[in-house]
């Protein structure tokens, strides 16, 4: 089995359920991708760190690190990060809180981040591109360059679309139409 085919076994199996639903981006849905079900587990990690470090090398970008607003992006990055470190050219991870902290360092991004970097923005869903918008402008703000964004699922509602109008470019590796959520 390929691993296109093995991601879309694994999020039907663990992580799209069905019903109603009320989304991040307020959105309501017939169906729901909780995709840590699968970014989280042993085979999903696998699996994501290498068709996500595959899709990074693909697009040619050489990024210090990857990472995005925590919780959804951060198993994406470090299953990216691990799969990166036996290629030679190993590619760090960081997390971008939704608020700074109040004490210690009171920082935004976390890990491993320099404001000189150039990253690539990792998401698990993307529906609006709100997170990943939100992700990239901290790190923007913060005096870093994002080459792209790589997005496990996009639901295909205009998110990818929104992000490429930002400026950045879109890299999904599966979609809510392999899935066979919508119609292609």
């Amino acid at each position: 089995m390929s691993d296109p085919e093995s991601l879309r076994g694994l999020l039907l199996e663990r992580s799209v359920q069905r019903g109603s639903f009320t989304l991040a981006s307020g959105r309501q849905s017939s169906y729901y991708i909780d995709c840590r079900l699968t970014t989280m587990s042993a085979a999903g990690m696998v699996l994501i760190g290498r068709m996500g470090l595959a899709a990074i090398r693909h697009a040619g970008w050489k990024p210090a690190a990857v990472g995005g607003l925590t919780m959804g992006a951060d198993p994406v990055a470090y299953a990216i990060a691990a799969a990166s470190f036996a290629t030679g050219t190993p590619i760090d991870a960081f997390s971008v809180r939704k608020q700074p902290k109040d004490h210690g360092m009171v920082r935004l991004i976390e890990g491993n981040f320099r404001p000189a970097d150039a990253v690539v923005i990792v998401e698990d869903v993307i529906t609006s591109g709100e997170s990943a918008r939100r992700a990239a402008s901290a790190v923007e703000a913060e005096g870093g360059s994002v080459l792209g964004v790589i997005a496990v699922v996009d639901r295909e509602e205009g998110g990818k679309a929104a992000l490429e109008a930002g400026g950045w470019r879109v890299v999904s590796l599966t979609s809510a139409s392999a899935l066979g959520l919508r119609s292609p």
